[in-house]
């Protein structure tokens, strides 16, 4: 498969979940339309860099989806096929949508995901290990070979229920996104800048605090940096925009030769404004009406606002 980068190889992974949502908004409702965390991770990163996706979804999920993948250039070797229904998941926003209620949550095929990655993903050097389980995430770490830069993603629940597994998979990874009632859980600090050193201090390099709209502050050694959100006029969809980001973040960094405290920053900043289009659509679907173009305009724009 020849990728939108001109290569065969696959420079980053994607691991998590792919799914169908029901979304309930104050204006509309939309019903199986695509979602996961890989969907909105490699849609976001196939903007900079080859891409491949592991996953599992069941014998209903559409073709129209596959072939929505296949517009982003994501590589789908790692995306297996299993007897059953495909994990669905559905949600109301509050009128603000800052608020969101999870109505159910049908684990499906996902309730049994064993990831094995393909040959060639076991020789990528940049990894993203979305929200899955720690074990999961843990199994696919030892199956790569090559690994230059390693992020993970994670969540309450399994902070509460499986903290070892998640310990000994932040000891594995450069950077470790949280949000900041994670980063008090994880830690027992109710501080935020106190939280973030004491997840810093468990291994990792890096350790991103993700605050919704409010934007991102990035932790390391050297110091703090705060990475606004870009002002969007309207939001309609805020589900998935934090994978988008990260997706973003891990394609940029993916360009990099080499990863500094700037260079993080700078993918930051890329990585927020492809969460910024997400919003404005549902599901991917503002994603596949823009070019990397539109992205380093918003980039440009973003930093005459927030230039001092």
């Amino acid at each position: 498969m020849k990728l939108r980068h001109g290569s065969d190889a696959v420079n980053l992974v994607v691991v998590g979940s792919i799914g169908l949502d029901t979304i309930k908004t104050p204006a509309v409702t939309r019903r199986d339309i695509l979602g996961g965390s890989v969907s909105y991770a490699c849609a976001a990163a196939s903007f900079f860099t080859s891409t491949g996706m592991v996953g599992v979804v069941g014998r209903d999920f559409p073709a129209r989806y596959r072939a929505a993948f296949r517009t982003f250039h994501i590589d789908q070797q790692g995306l297996q096929s299993a007897d059953g229904k495909t994990f669905r998941w559905s949600g109301v926003y509050e009128r603000n949508l800052n608020n969101r209620r999870t109505l159910s949550t049908d684990l499906n095929v996902f309730a049994d995901f064993a990831p094995d990655l393909p040959p060639v993903y076991r020789e990528s050097p940049f990894l993203f290990l979305a929200n899955i389980a720690p074990e999961l995430q843990f199994r696919v770490l030892s199956q790569m070979r090559a690994l230059r830069f390693v992020a993970a993603d994670t969540m309450d629940l399994w902070i509460k229920t499986a903290r070892p597994a998640l310990l000994k998979v932040i000891r594995q990874v450069d950077m470790l996104l949280i949000n900041d009632s994670e980063a008090r859980e994880l830690t027992g600090e109710e501080h935020l800048v106190q939280a973030a050193r004491r997840v810093l201090a468990l291994g990792p390099r890096y350790v991103i605090i993700k605050k919704g709209e409010h934007g991102s502050l990035l932790f390391s050694k050297h110091g703090l940096v705060l990475v606004p959100a870009y002002p969007v006029d309207e939001v309609h969809d805020p589900t998935g925009a934090g994978d988008a980001f990260a997706g973003g973040l891990m394609g940029v960094l993916a360009r990099a030769r080499r990863i500094t405290p700037g260079t993080v920053r700078r993918a930051m900043v890329y990585g927020a404004m492809v969460a910024s289009f997400t919003v404005e659509a549902f599901s991917l679907e503002k994603l596949q009406t823009i070019r990397r173009a539109d992205i380093e305009a918003r980039v440009r724009q973003f930093l005459r606002m927030i230039r001092c």
